[in-house]
């Protein structure tokens, strides 16, 4: 355990739709783990999105953003939802989000995709694709058409989607370094037959490979066939490298693989130990406030934050471990299948790390 994790600043954003809800017990998670690691969580919680809206009329707050800027790490819940949801408001929610991933040099986000042997039964693909998925994908995530130059009229409207050598060659670096730590495998998805940054990204892309990782399996392939093959072959992948918007889009149909949108987390990283870590779930209003959505993609979010913000990789692997234990065991929410509450997953969790902790000191 180093002194910067012992000591370290988390914020909290609740956000809106269920944000609040997985928050709740990721807050309550973090109280666990410091009584057990004698951890000093300096903890504070700040308004985005929706809820910053209603407030005071911006998605991020200068209040919010300094606490940020000031973070060791910053927990998200989700923002957005039908009450903000107008396409011609000039002040949206996802603007708070956005604006925080580029303010703070989030350039990466990372989002690991495992599926648990008890959940193949409830994924909507043949069992037999799902053995042996365990692949991670790396989204650019301050760049493409999601930043780019916007006009929008009656009769015309364009995006543009811009990406300099630097940009693609800091995320892809860092995605050869975690295929390396993985299987050794990396893939990166573009459309180089058609789009003029994707042509770029596969030079870059090539170019770095041969240069630093020499040592890895190395492919390319163009992302409509590498969306057949999520579906067809997911097994094939280990590390995905790939632009905003293709991510954004591959992450979610990855999701299916589990089964649920609710099991995934995701940290958003930058060149510091700082990062933005959240379910990839989004708010989902439908059900919000009836006490059911699932708390482990926000769980497995403080797992992330704890390896790669604060270093304590062996935390990382008790949650994640308690985790995997709760969804053999049949203890978790009904899109799982389950019968658990929100609060009584999140509790579950916690059990099982305190009975893992309570194990290693009787036999320690």
């Amino acid at each position: 355990m180093n002194d910067t994790a012992m000591n370290a600043k988390i914020v909290l954003l609740p956000g809106d739709g269920i944000g609040p809800e997985v928050i709740a017990e990721a807050g309550l998670l973090l109280a666990t783990l410091a009584d057990q690691h004698q951890l000093s969580l300096d903890i504070q919680t700040e308004l985005i999105g929706g809820a910053a809206i209603d407030a005071g009329g911006e998605p991020l707050p200068e209040k919010t953003l300094h606490n940020c800027q000031d973070a060791d790490a910053i927990l998200l819940g989700a923002v957005g939802g039908p009450k903000w949801s107008d396409p011609k408001a000039t002040v949206r929610p996802e603007q708070g989000l956005l604006a925080i991933r580029k303010t703070l040099g989030l350039f990466s986000n990372l989002r690991p995709v495992k599926v648990h042997p008890r959940l193949i039964g409830i994924s909507p693909l043949k069992p037999e694709y799902l053995e042996d998925v365990d692949l991670m994908v790396v989204r650019e995530l301050t760049g493409g058409s999601y930043f780019g130059e916007k006009q929008e009229g009656d009769d015309f409207a364009s995006d543009m989607c811009t990406y300099s050598r630097e940009e693609i060659a800091r995320v892809v670096l860092q995605a050869g370094q975690i295929a390396r730590d993985r299987s050794g495998r990396l893939t990166m998805i573009d459309k180089a037959n058609v789009m003029a940054t994707s042509r770029l990204w596969r030079k870059v892309t090539d170019e770095i490979m041969q240069q630093h990782f020499p040592d890895l399996q190395y492919e390319a392939i163009l992302v409509d066939a590498a969306a057949m093959y999520l579906i067809s072959q997911p097994s094939r992948f280990d590390v995905i490298v790939t632009e905003n918007m293709f991510g954004d889009i591959l992450t979610d149909e990855a999701s299916m693989l589990v089964g649920s949108m609710g099991m995934l987390p995701s940290a958003s990283l930058g060149a510091g130990k700082c990062g933005l870590y959240e379910p990839i779930h989004g708010s989902a209003p439908d059900i919000a406030g009836q006490g059911i959505a699932n708390p482990f993609g926000m769980l497995g979010s403080v797992a992330m934050m704890f390896d790669y913000s604060l270093g304590m990789k062996e935390i990382t692997r008790q949650i994640e471990q308690a985790i995997w234990q709760c969804v053999s065991a049949g203890e978790c929410t009904v899109d799982l299948g389950g019968t658990l509450t929100t609060a009584e997953a999140g509790a579950a969790v916690r059990r099982r790390l305190s009975e893992s902790a309570e194990s290693q000191l009787a036999y320690g």
